[in-house]
């Protein structure tokens, strides 16, 4: 809260500024819930540094698996920095709706964000959302049964980093293949 209220102000070069507010409250909300749930503790000023570069850039992955849970279709593409993490989650899930229009007949979603899937559930709980999710339920109308269902985190690690790894890259990176790139970092399992 220091840093909102009150070191924010003495920015030098308010054009450099990324408003990491919603990122800050953000992760202090989900630093809340560790503490409250299992209870982990963490630096407020480790917190603030980590939703600074967060705000940055955003990055989103995705995977396409079949029945048996082999990849069959992979991307991860990074983009300036959304107005918050929900707003990148809803990008992300936009993102991979229009690609799946086009490359495969899937009809189910899965996210780690139980926000993301409230939002869709409800869209006119989300005021603030609106835009978002009327682009979402355009791309619905184009599904003949569309799902979303909450996968969770254990579960969703690969597109998790292709997300994350979207991030680091400096320059525009849109990729889509069947399989990892040499020049990809390799994720921890594959």
């Amino acid at each position: 809260m220091d840093y909102l209220f009150w070191r924010k102000n003495n920015i030098l070069a308010p054009d450099q500024d990324r408003d990491p507010y919603p990122w800050i409250i953000w992760y202090i909300w989900k630093v809340r819930n560790k503490k409250l749930f299992r209870e982990i503790d963490r630096d407020p000023l480790e917190l603030v540094r980590y939703a600074e570069t967060e705000c940055q850039a955003c990055g989103c992955g995705w995977v396409w698996m079949d029945c048996g849970e082999n990849i069959q279709l992979m991307e991860t593409r990074n983009f300036p920095r959304c107005e918050s993490a929900l707003h990148s989650e809803i990008e992300a899930l936009r993102w991979a709706m229009e690609n799946m229009l086009q490359h495969s007949p899937c009809q189910s979603f899965g996210t780690d964000c139980k926000e993301l899937i409230a939002m869709i559930e409800k869209p006119k709980e989300w005021p603030r959302f609106a835009t978002e999710l009327e682009k979402i339920e355009t791309l619905q109308i184009c599904f003949l049964d569309f799902k979303i269902i909450h996968v969770p985190r254990a579960r969703n690690q690969f597109p998790d980093f292709l997300a994350k790894t979207a991030r680091t890259f400096r320059r525009m990176l849109l990729f889509i293949d069947c399989s990892i790139p040499v020049w990809l970092p390799r994720p921890p399992q594959a």
